[in-house]
């Protein structure tokens, strides 16, 4: 977290990180595509094909608050592919929340957990206590062959703890409620930290409500939680 009160300007970051072609990219177009053009910035690909290889996606998120604080929420992704671990080391760097994009094949249990055992590993190398960090869980793919079922993915939850969506990226299911999940998790550790309702006047429900109202929310559970949100994210009348 980065908070500037000079210029009153408070900066999160989640993490997308897991395999390579796991669904990191395929969650922040959905999220681009479903917020209105008055909260998202540009959704930013950083390629480059040389030997200091980078690639990155950057999506914010972006509000004012009622006591007129700027809020920003950067969502990177991290490179899959297993020789971009230093990359990976350096994005992870000042996370205040990760969200793991597993994929929900059996077949890729191998892929998933080396990954998590790497994140582990990449969040210690940047002094993130993996305790304290809030981890969310995406298992995507679920309409592959081969996919675990809910009751295995509810069984995963439990042994870990983090807590667990399953997604179809690509449909675009599960991608926001894995978003609100991390942006609700990332919440609650830096009011824990940085007393943000006390100190900011940011409280839980202005912070997730300034963001999910201008979401489309439509077919997910998140609309009824806020009220008129997919009417007014299609009419771009969200205040």
């Amino acid at each position: 977290m980065q908070l500037n009160h000079a210029q009153r300007e408070l900066t999160l970051k989640i993490v997308y990180y897991g395999p390579g072609l796991s669904g990191k990219t395929t969650n922040l177009r959905h999220l681009h595509a479903k917020a209105s053009p008055e909260v998202r910035g540009r959704l930013l690909t950083v390629e480059t094909h040389d030997d200091r290889t980078l690639f990155f996606d950057l999506l914010p998120v972006f509000f004012s608050t009622s006591t007129g604080f700027k809020v920003k929420v950067k969502l990177f992704t991290v490179p899959g592919q297993v020789i971009h671990n230093a990359t990976r080391r350096i994005v992870l760097q000042g996370a205040d929340a990760v969200v793991f994009i597993a994929d929900s094949r059996r077949t890729a249990t191998a892929d998933n957990n080396a990954y998590w055992r790497n994140l582990q590993e990449n969040m210690k190398e940047n002094s993130l206590d993996p305790a304290q960090v809030p981890v969310v869980i995406q298992f995507n793919k679920k309409d592959l062959p081969d996919a675990r079922t809910d009751a295995e993915i509810e069984e995963s939850r439990r042994r870990g703890g983090e807590a667990v969506v399953g997604a179809v990226a690509l449909k675009g299911e599960g991608v926001l409620e894995t978003f609100h999940a991390v942006a609700q998790a990332a919440y609650r550790r830096l009011d824990l930290r940085a007393h943000l309702a006390r100190n900011l006047g940011l409280t839980e429900e202005e912070f997730l409500g300034q963001i999910f109202r201008r979401m489309d929310l439509t077919g997910t559970a998140l609309a009824a939680l806020y009220g008129r949100a997919a009417d007014e994210a299609r009419s771009g009348g969200g205040r």
